[in-house]
């Protein structure tokens, strides 16, 4: 089997930990030592990972040249290797020396359609074809950052083969941000072709940076952490005229202004916005080609924001409702097919699991660093997993420290940008959870 580099740097560490049986107290103290030392040895890898990343960026579904270069690294590692799951996912499993429970750790490796405007020598100058055109394409959500960690995190474990009492599955997937129309893909085809499975897994550990935070910050909440996310399209159906005769028409332009308007009130009039929050947005609207012509067909597209189950059925029942009957009122078909094309559920951090491992974060990011958070109305497909697994969600800072938080680039904008000092964390926790939930549970 071959082994990383970095080992032959701890090989004094690792013959002395393990060539005495150790007590619990012993083996943990080991683990952590080999989890700092290692990070710090992997950081200007991970680094130059994240840049070959960020510099070939790739869309949802179309990952190919972002997979192999992934599997290379896994292979190397003497790990059992699995391509082409769910497109072009990649999935590896790393058997622990003892047994043990199964701890699967997530990253994403999808770009979006944006063009870069940050000044990096490693900037995306890469193009890609969405819908049928030509765009460029660059990792503005910092996804190239999630699958250097857990590249990182591989190598960092692979060191550790021998004494881990259990098994780790390591998954990079595809088309986090949806795949293109038509397509199935991402955490949900993930979890439909078994990746859970063979070997079962117990728990899932997942992150996302966030250009927002501050580095060396880790934000979490127990329970629902970032909103389900439902987009819908109504298509109002009418009766064309001139513009000049309006009575001749069933007018679907007003009748869209009346579903709008309407829309808006069931969160402001039908939710408990003192408990949690909950979105309904109208993004989008086409109808008519001329100012003096009433179209016979408007459709609007929309998405809903729930953060549980509950608010979601009940929002979903609301804009059937709403719009429907609307339409009745001004004599118009309306059809509204919600989820229209994508639907994520709450993502949920399994609240016995969260406490468990909060002494984990707390000790590789300082407990001040470790922030409750409220939930974010933002999705993440990781919410896939959570939902057949125990998982846990969090977020790690890629803010410059001193920057203000009102001068970070947004996520999916061009001017987006991560600090990589904050990748190392990233290694320490993932490597942390995974080995410490082993350790609490090992058989």
């Amino acid at each position: 089997m071959m082994r990383p580099v970095f080992k032959t740097a701890l090989l004094g560490l690792l013959t002395t930990a393990f060539l005495q049986p150790a007590s619990y107290a012993e083996t943990h103290t080991n683990s952590k030592q080999q989890i700092e030392q290692g990070a710090d040895a992997l950081e200007r890898k991970v680094i130059d990972w994240r840049r070959h990343l960020h510099q070939n960026p790739e869309l949802g579904n179309r990952e190919f040249e972002t997979s192999k270069y992934i599997a290379t690294h896994l292979k190397a590692l003497g790990l059992d290797v699995k391509t082409e799951v769910a497109h072009t996912g990649v999935v590896a499993v790393l058997k622990g020396g003892k047994p043990g429970p199964v701890v699967a750790l997530r990253a994403d490796m999808d770009a979006l359609p944006v063009k870069e405007r940050v000044d990096l020598p490693f900037a995306s100058k890469a193009t890609g074809e969405y819908m049928g055109k030509e765009v460029p394409v660059m990792h503005a959500c910092g996804h190239d950052t999630h699958v250097a960690i857990l590249m990182g995190v591989a190598e960092l474990l692979s060191g550790m083969q021998a004494e881990l009492p259990g098994t780790v599955k390591f998954i990079f997937q595809p088309a986090e941000e949806g795949p293109p129309p038509g397509e199935e893909g991402g955490a949900e085809l993930m979890v439909k072709q078994g990746v859970l499975k063979n070997p079962d897994v117990d728990v899932v550990f997942g992150l996302h940076i966030s250009a927002g935070t501050d580095v060396g910050k880790i934000n979490i909440r127990k329970k629902g952490i970032m909103a389900s996310s439902d987009d819908f399209k109504i298509t109002i159906d009418g009766k064309q005229a001139h513009g000049s005769t309006p009575w001749d028409s069933i007018d679907p332009i007003v009748t869209a202004s009346q579903i709008v308007t309407s829309l808006q009130t069931i969160v402001s009039r039908h939710m408990p916005l003192t408990q949690q929050a909950s979105v309904v947005t109208v993004g989008s609207i086409h109808g008519g080609v001329r100012s003096n012509i009433i179209p016979e067909k408007v459709e609007m597209l929309g998405t809903i924001r729930t953060l549980s189950e509950i608010d979601r059925k009940r929002i979903h029942e609301l804009v059937r409702t709403k719009a429907t009957l609307i339409g009745e009122s001004m004599g118009a078909k309306v059809t509204v097919e919600l989820p229209y094309s994508s639907a994520y559920p709450v993502t949920y951090n399994d609240p016995a699991l969260t406490d468990e491992m909060m002494p984990t974060l707390e000790a590789v990011a300082g407990a001040e660093n470790v922030i409750t958070i409220n939930p974010i109305t933002g999705a993440e497909d990781f919410s896939f997993y959570a939902r057949e697994v125990p998982g846990v969600f969090f977020f790690l800072g890629g803010k410059p420290k001193g920057l203000p938080a009102s001068e970070a680039a947004p996520h999916h904008t061009p001017d987006f940008y991560i600090d990589e000092s904050g990748m190392k964390l990233g290694v320490k926790a993932l490597s942390r959870l995974a080995v410490d939930y082993m350790n609490a549970h090992k058989k």
